[in-house]
């Protein structure tokens, strides 16, 4: 009988998280779901310096907005806790001290003054450990421990021939064994280090798939020598091509802060929605076997498979994001975007009451971002001073000879209307145009120009008036009067 798949995301708490790691995230749900498995949230934190206070938290919001939702983690619970490494720091030691008995561990005595020498004197950068203690004898070894001097477990590596490993996406990777350090398993806190702790973690979860980034590559044999160790199952391994950015001189390289917004927070910090966020990162490093592009999570999970991931780096686009963004915008119901907007009305309108289905109506075909919503209405709240020179557009044939005239009857029709509704509005200055024998665009552009003080503005005269109300209109279209007075 086959087993359930079942992936972890395991990630430490250091900060906010990186697409990078959103990413890993995001695949192991979909490998586990696509299966019909589980996928586990595991917290490691052996790395106590780097740990950032708040940073469990981030990532527990991140999931949930981002709609990863684990079926077992230390919020949950589930049948393999505990879920945080800190909390299983006790189980990791009896495993190392198995390995020094089966003689593929040793005890290392080392001092740092020791170990910073030989990195200061190494022929060539990053040298390894000189494996001064992988032979003392066991008396030598009991003395010291007995004495009580500090020490770390390290593992003891083959020194000739070969480790092989299949890579899901890679394929058969072989490195030689004089290539892999004496690595430390437990550290002289007591605590695991990340390499140790992710083997004996998922094992002993049941971890069927690992899937992390392919920088890791080069670490799966001292892995898998650790599983050979034990007598364990060997999980299979995907590993997921690197992200890079595009460089200001046309290059590219690994994904950082200086190519722009790289966490999860600082992308809906700069208007972009968790659902285009989650759907443009699934295509980096992942091709879907037709050419849609627009996935929901659900639908991502259908059509998800292992075999779809590439080795070949991706690059992340923020004016691909920005496309998805606005597909996203675009799908949604005037409400719901209205919803998503109201922090960003509220940016810019503050508490004037203007009716937020009418401004989600005007912006939605026309946003990507929702941070440049501000911008885009900021005029409602308060007008711009404008130059008289906004009122000339040639195509809408208005100039400053006939503005005069177009903006004084557009003020008696509009002072006329007994209703100030959308249709009413629309319906006075359609009649105009006509009585004044010019195009539709040659009354409204004056109009528009007026009430708004704005070149561009989302939605035309007939929109911006509804909007702003019949007392704000006129006083506004008054005021654009004056300019020729």
């Amino acid at each position: 009988m086959s087993k359930t798949v079942r992936t972890r995301f395991a990630p430490s708490p250091t900060g906010f998280m990186h697409v990078g790691n959103l990413r890993t995230a995001l695949y192991e749900y979909l490998v586990a779901k696509s299966l019909g498995g589980q996928f586990i949230l595991r917290i490691e934190d052996t790395d106590q310096e780097r740990k950032v206070e708040g940073a469990v938290d981030i990532i527990y919001k991140t999931m949930k907005r981002a709609g990863l939702i684990h079926d077992e983690g230390p919020d949950i619970g589930g049948d393999y806790g505990p879920y945080v490494q800190s909390e299983r720091k006790e189980m990791y030691l009896p495993y190392a001290k198995q390995l020094i008995a089966q003689g593929d561990a040793y005890y290392c005595f080392c001092s740092k003054e020791r170990l910073d020498m030989l990195r200061e004197n190494a022929d060539e950068p990053g040298a390894g450990y000189d494996r001064h203690c992988r032979n003392l004898t066991q008396e030598e070894v009991q003395q010291k421990l007995n004495e009580g001097v500090p020490y770390v477990i390290r593992q003891k590596m083959p020194l000739t021939g070969t480790t092989a490993f299949e890579d899901a996406v890679f394929g058969t990777i072989t490195v030689d064994n004089s290539e892999l350090q004496d690595q430390i398993l437990i550290k002289a806190d007591g605590y695991p280090t990340y390499n140790f702790a992710n083997v004996i973690d998922d094992h002993t979860m049941r971890i069927t798939h690992v899937v992390r980034g392919s920088e890791y590559l080069s670490s799966t044999p001292k892995y898998n020598l650790l599983y050979e160790a034990f007598g364990w199952a060997i999980p299979t391994y995907i590993h997921l091509p690197l992200i890079m950015g595009k460089n200001d001189d046309g290059s590219v390289s690994k994904l950082s802060k200086r190519h722009g917004a790289t966490s999860f927070e600082d992308l809906t910090k700069n208007g972009f929605l968790p659902e285009a966020i989650i759907n443009y990162i699934a295509l980096l490093g992942w091709a879907p076997k037709d050419n849609q592009e627009i996935f929901t999570l659900s639908e991502l999970v259908e059509n998800f498979s292992i075999d779809g991931i590439s080795k070949s780096p991706s690059i992340f686009d923020y004016d691909k994001l920005e496309w998805f963004n606005g597909e996203y915008i675009k799908a949604m119901s005037v409400e719901q975007f209205a919803a998503v907007s109201e922090p960003y009305f509220v940016q810019a309108l503050g508490d004037k009451p203007f009716d937020r289905i009418k401004l989600a109506s005007i912006l939605q075909q026309r946003t990507t971002k929702l941070t440049d919503i501000p911008e885009k209405i900021a005029f409602f709240a308060e007008q711009p001073d404008y130059d008289t020179s906004l009122f000339v557009n040639k195509k809408s044939k208005t100039t400053l000879e006939n503005t005069p005239a177009l903006l004084k009857a557009g003020i008696e029709a509009l002072e006329a209307l007994t209703e100030w509704t959308h249709d009413s509005i629309h319906d006075c200055l359609i009649n105009l145009a006509v009585t004044l024998g010019v195009k539709n665009g040659t009354a409204m552009w004056p109009i528009r120009i007026a009430a708004s003080g704005m070149a561009v503005t989302p939605g035309g005269a007939v929109e911006i008036l509804d909007i702003l109300g019949r007392e704000e209109s006129l006083k506004r279209l008054h005021k654009g009067m004056d300019k020729f007075a």
